[in-house]
Parts: C-alpha cells; structure tokens; sequence
C-alpha cells in the first residue's frame, strides 16, 4: 500500500503497487491525458513503471521543459526506427535530445539527401499513427551485446560492450525496432504526435573521434505541438535571413578562409565597426575608472602552470617550443599578464580596487566541425578587465561591474538580458573553503543588487564561480556573453598580494569581468539582432550621398566633405545609374540614411534624405539635415 506524496505536499495512498499512468487519471483526466512521464523521488520513470514503495512523485507532463526533453528523445528513437525500415544495412549508433530538438547518427554507405529526410519524416509519422507501445525490458549486459551483434548493430555493441561485466542494461521496445537506452520513454509512439519536422544532415566521427569512421548526422526539432513548431521554423527562417555571414557579405565586413580557419580577415567597413566597439567600450570602462593596458600575446609555459592553465585548459592553447628548448603558449585568456601587472610595486590597502582592462587577442583551438562564423572562432579580442580588490569590496564592486553591463547592452538594443549564478565545476582549482567563500561572496553581491538571476549548476570557471548574462536577441535566441567571476584562487597562486591596513601582506580579491566577451562573436550578434540594420550611431557607412544627374556632382562632394568635417561617415555614389538603382543597392548593403542630390538640391543646399527601410523621403536643408543626424548619433538612436 504505498503512500504517493505530490509536488504540493498533499498525500494519495494506494492499495497496491501503482504506476504513474494510475496516479494521474486518480488526479484527473486532462493530466492524465498531458502525462507522459514521473519522476518518482527525484528520478525520471516511465508512466507504466509500477511504484510499489512509498515515494514524492511529480507527473511529467508535454508542456513541461523535461516533458519537452522527453518527446524530443523520443522523436530520436522513432527516426532511428524510420530509418531502420527504409534501410536495414544502417547501423544506428546514438540519438539524444538537445536544445531545441534531437538527432541521430547513423552508418550508412550512401549520404542522406533532402529528399530521404522527407521520406524519413513520413515514415515517422506513420509509426505515430501506429501508436506502438513502447516496453522497458531489463537485460543482461552480455546478452544484449551477443544480440546487438547477431542483427549486425556493431556500434550498439561496442557501448553496451564499455558497460561493467555483471551489470544490467534496459532496452526499450516499440513494434519491431529495440534499442539502448535509460529511459524513460512515452508509453506509445501515438503520445509523440506530429509536432517535429527533420531539419538537416551533417557529418560526425564515432564518439567524436576523428580516428574514427564519420557517421551522417540527422537532425530535427520537436516540439509539444504544431503552433510552436511553427513559431520556431519562423525562426529559423529570420535567422537564415539574419545570418551575419551572408550579411557581412552583402556589407562588406569581412571574410573567413581555409588558410587561416577560424580567424577573420577584417574589410574596412568591418574594421571600421569593430574599432567603434572598441571606442565605445573604452570611453565607458574608462568613465567607470578603468586603466588600459596591454600584455603579451605569447608567454612562458611556466606562467600559465602556475595559474592552473596548463592542467585545466592545455588541449585547447596553441603552443610553440623555441631552439633554445622552452615551451610558450600563445595566451587563450588574459588573467594571468594582469596579475603580473598588478604584481609591480607595493600595493597598499588605499590603492584598492585597482581596475584593469585590455583588449586583448587570445587564441583557442576549436575543433574545425565547431567554427561558425565569427559565433565560434579560434581567434578573437576579448574586453577582458580585472578588478583586484579587499573582501570587503566585493559586493559594491560585482553591483558596479553588473550595472555597468547591464547599461551596456541596453546602449546595444538588448533589453531582455537574463543572468545565471553558475558556481563549482568538477574540474578546478583550490580547496572547497575557498569556493565556498567566493560563491558565498558572489550570491551576497547579487542579492545586494537586487537583481534577478537563475542557478547554473557546476558551469563556473575552473578558478572561481561567475554569472553569466544571457541576451535575448529579436527573434528570441538566447546568447551568453558577459561574465563576473570571483577568484580567490589565481592571485595566490602567481604571488599577488597587497599590504592591508595592518602592515602585513594580503592576498587580493580578483575580479574578472568581460561584457561583449569576445568582440568578433558579439558583432556576430549584434548584426543578427538588427538584421544587419545597426543603429545610425555604430554603422560603418552611416550615409551615402547620390547623385540624381551628373550636374550634382560637385554639390554631392561638397555634402559628404561637409559631413565628414562634422564626424559623420559618409561615401558618395556619383555613377551614371538610375537613381532608383542606387537607393536598391544601397538598401541592401543596409547603409542606415542616403542623401539624394539634383539640380533643385543644388540650388537649394539641401537633400532628400531615405531611412533604410521606409519609402518616404523627406527634403531637409543640408544644415537641418546633419545636425538632425548628429543629434541622433549623440542620442544613440536606433533605427531598427
């Protein structure tokens, strides 16, 4: 007779054994309907698994996010069974759920097309239509692996094979396909319903070795039902016609090539916007009390061991051995050339906080099949900045430095920006008092602040727990990009020390602080949210002057010397076009405000000015018209 005890407190008692299906249509049938899972005393269990102890139970229901978790896993299994069926010689390997979606990899001798993506998509939904019960069954390791082998499953072997002797396995049973897994699982494939789409096809070596065979890759969203799935494919949708590698084409940004993977190749434009974010954010840190400096790019081994690098972060340094025998790396962050900065002189107590920043270029390797863009590169300039402060100063410095974020990205056009307080990681340095004193610390900050924020548990940085400040961009995709950390540990372990009001050496609080993170992605970001449409403020063109007839020539190269004389950027078209063909052109390369002359701007001294993205045309003496501009560049206004 088990006792159930719910989510609200509230206690069920059973006159025998129950599954989680019982307990929901006890409940009532719209949730027993909703359900398709249990977690039964913190554990995921399938809605048919028989409770027969008493146990806290929360039913699962599609709309929750492990609900969600649960469908998307499943959409996995019924691809793989789909696929099994058109193709009997594939081989499945692995098939899990991921943000958004899932996918599975399969070996198979001939590549995937679109077309078979459609085929398999129908095929899922005819397995859903069959509404195959799906069974959990218990099996014995080696058992399940003589089975795997005898239909020819080599890769499913091999991972139930890596399991220890002894144990048991569960496999899961829908119509004729079984596979490995650990549940839970929905109760039919009818539970999955149709919400899922298959979206495309990529490459991946076999448990992401590149020694080892490349497995085609299916990918696909799912979701609880058809209205979401149509908002996401909307978004995807925008985010293909907002992708900052066909715009930074169109705009003459940038490029990337083989010869330099994972690096960019800065245009003027590019760089021209790349340097005003760098402008921006100086003139900001330095209002904020910052001090700009710059350290070396590639420095000792030695250094980067003592600062717990090397252990925790060496397969990803770039790393060079002179003639003479020593060992560099070429630096992935810039924590430890601020520590030796600070390390210059005798620092006392009144000299704190001490506040440094750079931007500074830091090299990382990522694996090839994970460069996107300038979203995920191996070289890139951080604003990285180091605050070395008492204890006592950390909460008013972590309010400052969040304030200061904060401001930031709403100069950007980023209101919706979540924080997460992520702390220990598995892998780190120092001993658990000291993290318990720094995630103490930090919590004590946030709390003071007043600001919202999640937990992110053990996604904290080797030497200190951080907040992470997540951006909602326009079409709702969520980006991680600022971070504060507090560090006790890397100052004691390069030598920093400060006199305290006692005569005796102290070791500093460290302070690490980034806002756009890595420049090139946030640019990345930044010209997705706006679609390409920056504000007048921080585009590289922000007009471009026409010519309507060959006779405004010379009035046109009075404007833009005008305009550059008052700090605005400007070009000027003067090709013997169509005007109409110029505003096009112009439209695309998303040049901001274009200023169209003829013989009556001429004689007038004014222009016909066009926003980006409107029809209209409003005629403004040229006078009116810049200083109008200027005002809204001092304004930070945004066009978008």
């Amino acid at each position: 007779m088990p006792k159930i005890t719910l989510p609200d407190g509230s206690e069920r008692q059973y006159d025998a054994a129950v599954s989680g299906a019982e307990i929901a249509a006890s409940i009532g049938s719209g949730l027993a309907k909703a359900a398709v899972a249990v977690r039964v005393d913190g554990e995921p269990w399938d809605l048919t698994r028989v409770i027969e102890n008493d146990a806290r139970v929360e039913i699962l229901t599609r709309d929750s996010d492990d609900g969600l978790e649960l469908l998307r896993h499943d959409a996995a299994h019924v691809l793989a069974e789909a696929v099994k069926e058109l193709w009997p010689d594939t081989q499945v390997t692995i098939g899990p759920a991921i943000e958004n979606g899932f996918y599975y990899d399969f070996s198979r001798k001939e590549p995937f097309t679109e077309t078979d993506l459609e085929t398999i998509e129908a095929r899922m939904q005819e397995i859903v239509d069959r509404d195959e019960v799906i069974e959990r069954e218990i099996w014995k390791r080696d058992d399940a692996v003589a089975f795997f082998r005898g239909i020819g499953e080599e890769y499913k072997a091999e991972i139930i094979d890596s399991i220890p002797a002894g144990e048991d396995v569960s496999l899961y049973r829908q119509g004729d396909f079984i596979d490995l897994c650990r549940g839970p699982h929905l109760p039919s494939t009818g539970k999955l319903g149709k919400a899922f789409k298959l979206t495309h096809v990529s490459g991946a070596y076999w448990r992401g070795d590149s020694n080892n065979e490349m497995l085609q890759r299916v990918y696909g969203t799912a979701w609880s039902n058809d209205k979401q799935l149509r908002k996401y494919l909307h978004m995807l949708e925008e985010a293909e016609k907002r992708d900052h590698r066909r715009l930074g084409r169109v705009m003459d940004l940038f490029h990337f090539q083989e010869e330099a993977p994972g690096a960019v190749f800065w245009h003027p434009k590019g760089w021209s916007l790349f340097q005003s974010l760098i402008a921006f954010m100086r003139q900001e840190q330095n209002a904020a009390g910052y001090q700009e400096i710059n350290t070396p790019e590639v420095m000792s081994r030695s250094l980067w061991e003592a600062s717990g690098h090397w252990e925790s972060f060496g397969d990803n340094m770039f790393t060079t051995e002179t003639v003479d025998g020593r060992m560099y790396a070429i630096k992935p962050m810039n924590c430890p050339g601020h520590v030796q900065v600070f390390k210059q002189g005798i620092t006392s107590y009144r000299d704190l906080p001490y506040r440094l920043a750079e931007f500074g270029k830091c090299h990382r390797y990522e694996p090839s099949g994970a460069l996107h863009g300038m979203m995920r590169v191996r070289a890139f300039t951080q604003d990285d900045a180091h605050v070395f402060c008492t204890p006592e100063q950390i909460t008013s410095e972590s309010i400052a430095v969040c304030n200061l974020i904060l401001g930031i990205y709403r100069d950007f056009g980023f209101e919706d920006v979540r924080i997460k307080f992520a702390d220990r990681p598995e892998v780190r340095v120092g001993e658990d008092a000291v993290w318990d004193q720094a995630e103490a610390a930090l919590v004590s900050a946030l709390d003071a602040s007043g600001l919202e924020y999640t937990h992110n548990p053990g996604e904290g940085a080797f030497y200190g727990p951080k907040l992470e400040f997540v951006l909602r961009d326009a079409i709702g995709r969520d980006w991680q990009c600022g971070t504060l950390q507090v560090d006790l540990n890397m100052p004691g372990r390069l030598g920093a020390s400060y006199i305290g009001e006692d005569g005796e050496k102290h070791l500093p609080v460290m302070l690490h602080r980034a806002i756009f993170g890595s420049l090139e992605r946030f640019m990345g970001i930044l010209i997705e949210h706006h679609a390409g449409n920056l504000p007048l403020w921080l585009a590289p063109v922000q007009i471009k002057v026409l010519t309507i007839t060959s006779d405004a020539d010379d009035y046109a190269r009075e404007v833009i010397a005008e305009l550059r004389a008052r700090g605005l950027r400007a070009e000027a078209d003067l090709r013997n076009e169509k005007i109409s063909y110029k505003v096009r052109e112009h439209s695309v390369a998303k040049i901001p405000v274009q200023f169209a002359v003829g013989q009556r701007e001429t004689e007038n001294r004014s222009v016909a000015i066009r926003r980006l993205g409107s029809k209209k045309q409003q005629v403004m003496s040229l006078a009116d018209a810049i200083q109008a501009l200027l005002d809204e560049v001092e304004k930070r206004a945004s066009q978008d």
